[in-house]
């Protein structure tokens, strides 16, 4: 069966860097388009950042871009999101996600509707 465990959340400080991990079993992460996704408590998930099987495209939500960058580690079958420069806004439960078998995929997925396989999510907060 499909497992996604992310791992990685914490407290941190405004400013600060946490870089989240998405173990995956079941699934080939070479061969999946992955992604990451942030929920607060009343609010719509948010798409933050999604990559190809390939590992060479990915895409990023406006509100992270230049301060978040996903990457997988391959022999690992493993899949990260590096957060830099926190901020308070950036508080959310990050859940991980998956599309198996989408190698014919060459451009990650923005739409959580895509994603077949989702993890448990992991709490990140960032202290003023």
């Amino acid at each position: 069966q499909v497992q996604l465990a992310e791992s990685g959340g914490g407290l941190v400080q405004a400013g600060g860097s946490l870089r989240l991990s998405c173990a995956a079993s079941g699934l080939t992460v070479s061969s999946s388009a992955m992604g990451w996704f942030r929920q607060v408590p009343g609010k719509e998930r948010e798409f933050v950042a999604g990559i190809s099987a390939s590992g060479f495209s990915t895409l990023y939500a406006d509100s992270v871009k230049g301060r978040f960058t996903i990457s997988r580690e391959n022999s690992r079958n493993t899949v990260y999101l590096q957060m830099n420069t926190l901020k308070p806004e950036d508080t959310a439960v990050y859940c991980c996600a998956a599309v198996p078998n989408a190698s014919y995929r060459y451009t990650p997925y923005r739409g959580s509707d895509s994603y077949r396989n989702w993890g448990p999510g992991t709490q990140v907060t960032v202290s003023e």
